[in-house]
């Protein structure tokens, strides 16, 4: 299988690889059999909010966390909170270092209101429960975009399509990776013309706990295993 990195950063990657579709499916799916830490208990002491004690515990468990390998352990976070003044807000930061972003809002306090509580935290998978995946792979075909002499003129598709055309004293392709793009949309532009061949784009986005990278490579491991298990089983 070859690979082209086009961008990436820690928190999303996009990827260019010749690959069948049905193994791009297969590492798609096996993103949500990856070990993240999420908080999965609750234990409310005090709470005076407008929100139940569910739909507080229901944000706690997306708040993303640093991912800790601590198998069969759990991790308690503590949070106590007073309104003060018309309106407070509880933000994620107040649970510690442990979250990835600390201006996650959990809760809005009026004066004298109060919560108190303690969440604990484990390691899980996203086949599970969607708290614990470390985020998202999709992809798409490659579009291969062709340009002839009759459609040059065109220059209002780099208006309708900055991301894929670009238009100085002739249209030009610009990138055919970003933005979507099909015959229907060029069907009133003769001489641009789009076609699919096996190529396929994966874009990766991390939710924070792990980088886009480690979230592509750790689906490939878990399908690897997946597959190791199936053999073992047939022999």
């Amino acid at each position: 299988m070859e690979m082209k990195l086009i961008d990436g950063n820690k928190e999303e990657m996009t990827i260019v690889a010749d690959v069948d579709i049905s193994l791009a499916n297969a590492i798609r799916r096996s993103v949500e059999e990856i070990s993240t830490l999420a908080i999965d208990e609750v234990d409310f002491y005090k709470n005076d909010s407008a929100l139940y004690d569910e739909v507080i515990a229901h944000r706690l468990g997306l708040i993303p966390l640093k991912n800790q390998k601590i198998k069969g352990e759990m991790i308690e976070l503590k949070l106590k909170a007073k309104g003060k003044g018309a309106v407070t807000k509880v933000m994620s930061g107040s649970l510690g270092e442990i979250v990835v972003y600390d201006n996650m809002p959990i809760v809005l306090l009026e004066e004298g209101q109060e919560i108190e509580l303690i969440a604990r935290a484990r390691m899980g998978e996203g086949n599970t429960h969607t708290k614990f995946s470390p985020g998202t792979i999709y992809y798409k075909h490659l579009p291969k975009i062709k340009i002839n002499q009759e459609g040059e003129k065109h220059h209002e598709l780099a208006e309708l399509y900055p991301n894929n055309f670009e238009f100085s004293d002739k249209l030009k392709v610009k990138n055919a990776v970003w933005g979507d793009i099909d015959e229907e949309d060029l069907k009133d532009y003769p001489g641009v013309s789009v076609s699919f061949g096996d190529e396929l784009v994966f874009y990766i986005e991390s939710w924070g706990q792990m980088e886009a990278k480690n979230i592509f490579i750790e689906s490939c491991k878990a399908l690897k295993e997946n597959l190791s298990g199936v053999l073992k089983a047939i022999k």
